[in-house]
């Protein structure tokens, strides 16, 4: 690993301004850190997000529950909050990879990531969320670009995540036996406006399963469709025939949690 500076701001402003250069944000650091051990990426300087204060902030706001950029996922799984206004993500973040991972790792890290197998982007997704950053806020579905790549501007940062409280949510994967990321994954969320469905690790990024919300929204009962797509991932891991068959039995799993 080639040397670098460490800031450690205290405010979100001075997060910003000392985003200069060849520098990056460093939350969770699961990403990063081992790409510089292995000299895929190189920083002149890490600017450490752990002291800025609120970041790691988990309330209700009206209709949403705001969770800061910093929270761990322990801290999502094991909030009373999250467990009282929705209970799927804090199952959903008590499954993300392993105690080490769980007790350092960040939603926001994970979410600016946008790793194709992360389990967060497809909550985001069905839970029609905003991602608040220290520039405005970016809508769910406008958000996720591509392989690791997003919305967001050079320099900017997310603060939080906005995710509306849903009747009923549910996210089922199918996980990688070492790693626990989403072979597929598959969440669910019942919303008075309809049924959203995403799925994450079947393809380049998390995507909405258009079909799948037209058919439960009409009918909450209905089978869970086929997933047709030209662009599924197939790897040493699994086929795309598989990871398509896999996404409609995770969303059957889901299913079975949120149907009345």
């Amino acid at each position: 690993m080639q040397p670098f500076a460490l800031v450690r701001p205290e405010s979100v402003a001075d997060a910003v301004r000392a985003l200069a250069g060849d520098a990056a944000f460093l939350a969770g650091g699961h990403t990063l850190i081992p790409a510089m051990k292995s000299g895929l990426r190189t920083v002149e300087t890490l600017v450490d997000l752990a002291r800025v204060p609120g970041l790691d902030r988990i309330e209700v706001e009206g209709d949403r529950l705001v969770i800061g950029a910093m929270a761990r996922h322990a801290a999502v799984a094991s909030s009373p909050v999250v467990r009282r206004a929705i209970p799927g993500l804090a199952r959903l973040a008590a499954g993300i990879g392993d105690p080490q991972v769980r007790n350092r790792g960040t939603i926001g890290g994970s979410v600016a990531n946008n790793d194709p197998a992360a389990d967060y982007p497809a909550a985001v997704l069905a839970l029609d969320a905003a991602i608040v950053t220290d520039r405005g806020s970016h809508l769910a579905d406008d958000f996720f670009q591509g392989m690791f790549a997003t919305a967001l501007a050079d320099g900017e940062l997310i603060t939080g995540i906005a995710f509306r409280i849903p009747q009923a949510f549910a996210y089922e994967k199918f996980r990688h036996p070492a790693s626990r990321y989403a072979l597929a994954g598959v969440a669910v969320a019942r919303l008075p406006d309809g049924v959203r469905v995403a799925v994450t690790g079947v393809a380049y990024c998390a995507f909405r399963w258009a079909e799948a919300e037209a058919a439960l929204s009409a009918d909450l009962a209905a089978p869970p469709p086929a997933l047709e797509r030209d662009d599924l991932n197939s790897d040493i891991h699994a086929s795309a025939d598989y990871r398509a068959h896999l996404a409609r039995v995770m969303l059957a799993r889901a299913l079975a949690r949120i149907r009345p």
